[in-house]
């Protein structure tokens, strides 16, 4: 009688339980019909297979592929990704772009918007401003032409416009000075002309600009004061004649395939952050920039197919990170550099020192008449080819004596004028060849769009930076999901003994899987009941969460109720790694075990790096991430690691448990400044070997550091240095290290540098280092004193 009378509560209950169960994870009818709707437009593709009535396009994980998915937030879709397979044919005559564009902005709340190889077709029209919170948009690999709507100069919030192999035409609009937040800007591979419009000197936020294989032309507009701009590929098309001026934190630059001439300007030898310089197929003259080779980031260099010259030798020296080389086609004379055609050391994995180079068609020769240049010209070839085009090598200003200038002058106007009769008809001839082989190029077709360049999930990042900011880490395992089986054979079922620690979120174990891999496995507690899908955000955040300078996540894991499928526990699986922290090896270390001044520069370039990655290579950013020198770590080959940071799932976690901060992580108020700060603090140890412990020790630590830069003692600064690294390190580079920290340091917020500052002149400290060590080898075999610190460009303050 009990069971019954209980059972009959249980069904009185059961509908108000129900009542009580929130709607927020059910989508809004009408937007169910618009994404139903959508899918008739586009014809019904075969990516779109799975959407049917019933679809549960929120939370329904069966109809989600790699190709179509939809994300939401509470009962509003905010992002619709569409992914054609690529060189589809246009969509039928009956289909209406402006029809298209009416349906989608019945999806309010969209902000990020990917359909690339769907056979779309038409003029983009203006209504897209109806897509008001629109940030992402990526609709490469269609057939949209005409021009770019003023439309999109009221979409406020946009961050990301990619149209890559599309038909657009006409001339880019001044308008795009007007889209503040507009950091990636891909418009590759359309019939844009005419000039780039000045106002793209005025967009602050650009980070990306890739205008490649258009029919742009004219001069590129003053491009110097984008302090963000870190890539741009403004490659095939016919803009020149003057090299564009760039801020120095650039990393990529691509330039080949226009018109550019004259000569390289000087200061791109100080782009200490540049990684990627192509500037070939152009008509660039006069004397090739050694420099270029010694950047401490550059990774390819290509200058092939242009009119350079200069006397290459062997003693010239290369970039560690250079892999890259193509010097071909030009007038270079001399011997290669022996560091360009060196071979892997034996201690080195293949081909992580080799350089792959192209040098044919100069009129050089391998460093100790070894190694393969590839097919040469004579030198006076390229003697007579720079007198042809106006470039007269430094050998002919030789001075000759009074009493032989008669005699020599006869001889010199005699072997001119057939030089330059040679020089003229083999210049015309390489000119002939030239235009034949442009004329043979075959014109771009309409189904030349392949597919996307880009990977489907590029379309979630709003601070995506192309090829700058290193997403994957070499060496690190594939993101992938465990079981809990896995995960309990690691840690022996989680005994103490491999217990790391414990705070407010859960536990830290140390484990080791069963290839042998060493991990951390964080536990983290789930108060309320929920599914597995309602994690999708913030796993998707954690997957991306991989490069060499932090500690990486390699996956996770749920833990289910059996009762009802619930997760009750969530299971982050991370790096393990096990040299110490950077304070062990600073202010903590023995003698022997502290780091030296060149490896505290390099350490603390990585931790600038790590924290870049962790502001603009994710969307959204990390923000006030509480970085403290205890959590950076070194691993067996001294790179360093941040080993904590603001994971949002975390943060949510704190906040529901009455802690934690109001605001989302990429939403902290000067949440980078904060970052910036703690940087400063790490710095500060780092350069004086003193554990900070208290805000009260960093104010009177800053206040010595100001002081010793205003004096203009080099002594008093290297009171401040940590006596164990003080002797090596250089003036110049101390000072320029002590500067950017104090920067870091500042009260205000606003007076803090950006990262790229930091990292840049971080750089610029380890370049001057590593001159003054050079010059201090020169001196000792020769009397000549070697070029002072003091006469290299120092970083802008």
């Amino acid at each position: 009688m009990a069971r019954r009378s209980s059972r009959h509560s249980l069904l009185i209950l059961l509908p108000m339980l129900l009542a009580m169960v929130p709607e927020s994870t059910q989508l809004q009818s009408s937007q169910t019909w618009s994404l139903l709707k959508i899918q008739q437009l586009l014809n019904y593709p075969p990516v779109l297979s799975t959407w049917a009535n019933h679809t549960d396009f929120c939370y329904g994980g069966d109809y989600k592929t790699a190709s179509a998915f939809v994300e939401c937030y509470g009962d509003s879709v905010t992002q619709l990704h569409i992914i054609g397979p690529g060189g589809a044919p246009p969509l039928p005559k009956t289909f209406s772009i402006d029809a298209f564009f009416t349906t989608l902005s019945r999806l309010p709340d969209l902000r990020v918007l990917t359909l690339t190889g769907l056979g779309l077709w038409g003029p983009l029209p203006g209504k897209v401003s109806r897509l008001a919170s629109l940030e992402i948009v990526n609709i490469s690999g269609n057939y949209l032409y005409g021009q770019l709507p003023e439309g999109l100069s009221r979409l406020g919030n946009l961050q990301t416009f990619i149209a890559d192999d599309n038909m657009l035409s006409g001339e880019l609009p001044g308008w795009l000075g007007k889209l503040p937040s507009l950091a990636v800007l891909s418009l590759r591979n359309n019939s844009l002309q005419g000039p780039l419009p000045e106002s793209v000197g005025d967009m602050a936020s650009l980070r990306s600009l890739t205008l490649a294989s258009n029919n742009l032309s004219g001069a590129v507009p003053d491009l110097s004061a984008l302090r963000n701009l870190q890539v741009v590929d403004l490659a095939n098309n016919s803009l020149g004649p003057a090299f564009p001026r760039l801020g120095r934190k650039v990393a990529s630059v691509v330039l080949s395939g226009n018109r550019f001439g004259d000569g390289l300007p000087g200061e791109l030898g100080s782009f200490y952050l540049l990684e990627r310089l192509d500037v070939s197929r152009n008509r660039f003259v006069g004397p090739f920039p050694p420099a270029l080779l010694g950047l401490p980031s550059i990774e390819y260099l290509s200058i092939a197919g242009n009119r350079f010259t200069g006397l290459l030798t062997a003693n010239m020296s290369c970039g560690e990170n250079l892999r890259f080389v193509d010097v071909s086609s030009n007038l270079l004379t001399g011997s290669l550099p022996s560091c360009l055609t060196r071979a892997p050391s034996s201690s080195s994995k293949p081909d992580e020192s080799k350089v792959t180079l192209v040098a044919a068609s100069n009129c050089l020769s391998a460093p100790g008449g070894g190694g393969d240049v590839g097919w040469q010209h004579p030198s006076l070839f390229c003697q007579n080819q720079a007198l042809a085009v106006g470039i007269v090598p430094d050998q002919a200003h030789g001075r000759k004596s009074d009493a032989k200038a008669g005699l020599v002058a006869g001889i010199v106007a005699g072997a001119l004028a057939g030089a330059v009769l040679v020089g003229v008809a083999a210049f015309l001839a390489v000119r002939k060849v030239t235009m034949r082989r442009a004329k043979a190029r075959p014109p771009r077709r309409l189904v030349e769009h392949a597919s996307s360049a880009y990977p489907s999930q590029f379309f979630a990042d709003a601070r995506y930076i192309s090829q700058t900011v290193k997403l994957g880490a070499l060496g690190i395992p594939a993101y992938r999901s465990f079981s809990l089986v896995e995960l309990e054979a690691a840690t022996n079922n989680f005994e103490v003994s491999c217990l790391l620690g414990q705070d407010a979120h859960g536990q830290m174990f140390r484990g080791t899987l069963g290839n042998g891999t060493p991990v951390t496995i964080r536990t983290l507690r789930v108060k309320r009941s929920q599914t597995s899908q309602s994690f999708n955000r913030h796993i998707e955040m954690i997957s991306k969460l991989r490069h060499r300078h932090l500690v990486s996540a390699l996956g996770h894991c749920f833990e289910y109720n059996l009762d009802d499928s619930t997760v009750t526990q969530l299971y982050l699986v991370f790096e393990y790694v096990q040299n110490g922290n950077l304070r062990s090896r600073i202010s903590q270390g023995t003698e022997g075990r502290r780091l030296p001044w060149v490896q505290r520069i390099s350490t603390a370039i990585g931790v600038a790096k790590g924290i870049q990655f962790l502001h603009g290579g994710i969307m959204p950013g990390l923000f006030a991430n509480n970085f403290k020198i205890t959590n950076i770590l070194l691993d067996q080959n001294l790179v360093a690691k941040i080993g904590s940071y603001n994971i949002p799932i975390l943060a949510e976690t704190a906040k529901s448990e009455g802690g934690g901060s109001k605001y989302p992580s990429d939403r902290v108020p000067n949440g980078d400044k904060m970052d910036i700060y703690d940087f400063g603090v790490i710095l500060l140890e780092v350069v004086t070997g003193r554990p900070i412990t208290s805000i009260h020790e960093v104010e009177i630590m800053r206040e010595q550091l100001q002081s010793a830069l205003t004096s203009e003692s080099p002594a008093r600064r290297r009171l401040l240095v940590d006596p164990s690294v003080g002797r090596a390190c250089s003036d110049e580079s101390a000072r320029t290290v002590m500067e950017i920290c104090l920067r870091c340091l500042a009260k205000e917020a606003a007076q803090r540098p950006s990262v790229e500052d930091v990292l840049w002149n971080l750089q610029f400290a380890a370049q001057v280092q590593d001159d003054c060590r050079a010059g201090d080898s020169r001196s000792q075999s020769s009397e000549e004193s070697p070029l002072s610190p003091s006469q290299i460009p120092r970083a802008a303050a």
